[in-house]
């Protein structure tokens, strides 16, 4: 081989690993946004660095299969920042939807409570004030998450994300704007269906109480009805929380499956 075909074939291996290195760190800024809102790793209790070792594991496990469906070559630092600025926004979108999914166990909680008089109970136990029923239903969905494999499903579904949205492409606006709405339709209406029990018990409970206040006016019932209305909410959280956190952890994992598809509120 001559010092020239030597030297050519230095320069094209030096390309393609400068393409390789740059197609990593496409998968680490994607990555990366997504961490921002991962639950149980992204939240905010967790240290910054713990979450910043994460996102290098993360990116240690996807790249392999990542970067053959990653082919972008930027000349100037203009498209540098524009790959880059194009993978955070996919990787926030995506992090977003997953976000929305922990904020249902924290509304569903909030209808709940403010249906049983609970509302109040334990309110700053977390980082962002919560009821305590919201508080349990969170931290019990989080540990289901992990218990699951959330770190596999998570790497699964960020490899997938590659072939609904390709690198260095910004998504739609139109179409990322159509789905969000969908999803926070979609959560809204999850957080009313997992917290129906409650909503439910409630309304009959308040008609009850009427009916006997109206019957003897002379007998305070909210000196009776306020504790049995305790009581009753503790003892339903007790049944219905089970079934609430699988209705809910379905929902996620179909999120994880096809993240594309908006379910009907």
């Amino acid at each position: 081989m001559t010092a020239l075909a030597f030297f050519d074939a230095l320069a094209a291996l030096a390309e393609e690993a400068r393409a390789a290195f740059f197609a990593g760190f496409l998968v680490f800024a994607r990555i990366g946004a997504i961490i921002a809102l991962l639950p149980a790793f992204g939240e905010q209790v967790v240290p910054r660095r713990v979450r910043l070792f994460v996102a290098l594991a993360l990116t240690a496990v996807v790249a392999p299969a990542a970067l053959p469906l990653i082919d972008v070559r930027p000349q100037t630092m203009g498209e540098v920042g524009f790959y880059i600025g194009s993978e955070a926004a996919v990787g926030l979108a995506l992090g977003a939807g997953m976000r929305l999914l922990v904020m249902v166990l924290q509304i569903a909680g909030t209808m709940a409570a403010q249906s049983t008089s609970l509302a109040q109970f334990f309110g700053g136990a977390g980082v962002d004030p919560q009821p305590a029923i919201s508080q349990v239903l969170v931290m019990a969905g989080l540990a289901l998450l992990v218990m699951a494999g959330l770190p596999e499903r998570a790497a699964q579904f960020l490899i997938l994300s590659y072939q609904l949205l390709p690198a260095g492409q910004w998504p739609d606006a139109a179409v990322l704007a159509e789905w969000g709405v969908g999803r926070v339709a979609h959560a809204f209406a999850l957080a009313f269906v997992l917290a129906a029990p409650f909503v439910i018990g409630s309304a009959i409970y308040n008609l009850a109480l009427g009916a006997i206040n109206r019957a003897m006016p002379q007998l305070m019932v909210a000196f009776i009805g306020a504790p049995a209305l305790t009581w009753g909410g503790l003892v339903l959280l007790m049944l219905a929380a089970p079934v609430m956190i699988t209705v809910w952890f379905g929902a996620f994992q179909t999120y994880l499956s096809d993240p594309a598809t908006v379910p009907r509120p």
